[in-house]
């Protein structure tokens, strides 16, 4: 990895801590922190979660996760968590890693995940599912709604953010992938005055999805 590419992006932690989180100059979707991982993450630190004390100890998988920034808090709160993208963002992921390693209170492992074609190889009994501006390629809904079933078992929490976009085929994607999870989704929306005071918007969302009992 070319290390003159990276730039860091520090996020500070309701504790005073700061996350630093290396990002390309140049590349895939995946090789910045976006807002909606911005906002998810500090959602993480909310008293819906008793200002982050709700995930010690907690199984994590984070999907799409880039960079890895949401599923590094996830670890720096005590979870013990997978981050997982394509192949190729796993040298980033684990850089991000080592970068913060001295903030983690769980633990964390990085690891490649091609949604539905690896399925076999996601972690069992999860606690939480976290999945961050995942909807934008119209070929790919399918295996992600696929993967997010799989991982999901009877008890666990899957909070998806993302960032509502009007242009192009995303108002359609969105749809789509919401009438796809619903078929075996309980949704629910997490409203803005639960969210972070500063780092919420009316155009990015955190909804909760839980699994719908077997009908047989």
């Amino acid at each position: 990895m070319d290390t003159r590419q990276v730039f860091v992006r520090e996020i500070e932690k309701n504790d005073g801590n700061t996350l630093s989180i290396n990002q390309f100059e140049v590349g895939d979707v995946g090789c910045v922190v976006w807002d909606a991982a911005l906002v998810l993450l500090k959602y993480m630190e909310t008293a819906d979660f008793d200002s982050g004390r709700e995930w010690q100890g907690k199984r994590i998988l984070e999907l799409g996760a880039g960079t890895g920034v949401v599923g590094i808090q996830a670890a720096t709160l005590g979870g013990d968590v997978t981050i997982t993208d394509l192949e190729e963002f796993v040298p980033l992921m684990q850089m991000n890693i080592e970068a913060n390693s001295r903030l983690m209170m769980g633990k964390i492992k990085a690891k490649a995940l091609k949604w539905k074609d690896d399925i076999a190889k996601l972690p069992a009994n999860l606690d939480y599912v976290l999945c961050a501006d995942c909807i934008y390629y119209g070929e790919s809904l399918g295996p992600l709604v696929e993967t997010i079933c799989a991982s999901a078992g009877e008890k666990t929490i899957v909070l998806c953010c993302y960032e509502q976009r009007t242009t192009g085929n995303k108002p359609e994607l969105e749809m789509k992938f919401f009438e796809l999870i619903r078929e075996r989704f309980v949704v629910e929306e997490v409203s803005l005055e639960n969210q972070d005071p500063l780092f919420r918007s009316e155009d990015i969302h955190i909804m909760r999805f839980r699994k719908k009992p077997d009908p047989t």
